[in-house]
């Protein structure tokens, strides 16, 4: 096994994070939250997968 590249749990735990976030909003039933949760969840996926991108071509992946 290789080194934990501690960057992409924080990823993944904040994109879970904000999935969750998606739930409650829609157990309150604010539209403005549920909006706001997924514009969360994509910024995490987005920077995520730029920076796999970014690390793959400087080969530290």
């Amino acid at each position: 096994m290789k080194n934990i590249k501690w960057i992409f749990i924080l990823f993944a735990v904040l994109a879970a994070v904000s999935l969750g976030l998606v739930g409650i909003a829609i157990g309150e039933r604010s539209t403005l939250g549920i909006i706001g949760a997924f514009v969360l969840f994509a910024l995490v996926m987005g920077f995520g997968f730029k920076t796999k991108k970014k690390m793959r071509e400087s080969g530290q992946l």
